[in-house]
């Protein structure tokens, strides 16, 4: 009895989609094209792109202090031209270094005061400024060199010095 009663409902569902002879006024499977093109952006997340290699170095620590940390590196590198630290952290202010160094190159107000936030000398910001320009003018990125060093003795961190080019 219970096979009678599923094929029935088998045979009931599918004649309700067919056209011939059929009480179903509504429309057979209902699909909804999307515009991808169109509505690309929901809730400020694209949903065609991946987040594939956007993560950062962590540097072991917290959010706050790893900022605090690339922002005196990209201090102290910008005031003595050369720094010696770890790889890892050699290559993670190399982005925030060469930042500052577009950012002089601009050389508006705006670029000024976003350099301003970033680097914790005021004077350091100025002397930027009236230098960049003329130094690195005519580079398109690239204004800074990592080169290996030796061991740290301690813990055998690998080392590096990064300089400005």
């Amino acid at each position: 009895m219970r096979i009678v009663l599923l094929l029935l409902s088998i045979i009931a569902g599918v004649s309700a989609f067919s056209s011939v002879g059929s009480s179903f006024t509504g429309y057979g499977v209902a699909v909804q094209h999307r515009d991808y093109a169109a509505s690309s952006q929901i809730g400020g997340a694209n949903l065609e792109m991946m987040r594939h290699r956007k993560r950062l170095k962590k540097l072991g620590k917290p959010a706050d202090q790893r900022k605090a940390l690339l922002r005196a590196l990209t201090t102290e590198i910008i005031r003595h031209g050369r720094i010696k630290t770890t790889l890892v952290r050699a290559r993670a202010v190399r982005k925030h270094v060469d930042h500052m160094i577009t950012l002089g190159k601009r050389g508006d107000l705006h670029a000024r005061r976003q350099a301003m936030a970033w680097v914790y000398d005021k004077q350091l910001v100025h002397a930027l400024f009236e230098a960049a320009p003329d130094r690195y003018g005519e580079r398109n990125g690239g204004y800074t060199r990592v080169l290996r060093t030796v061991a740290r003795q301690g813990d055998n961190a690998k080392m590096a010095v990064i300089e400005l080019v």
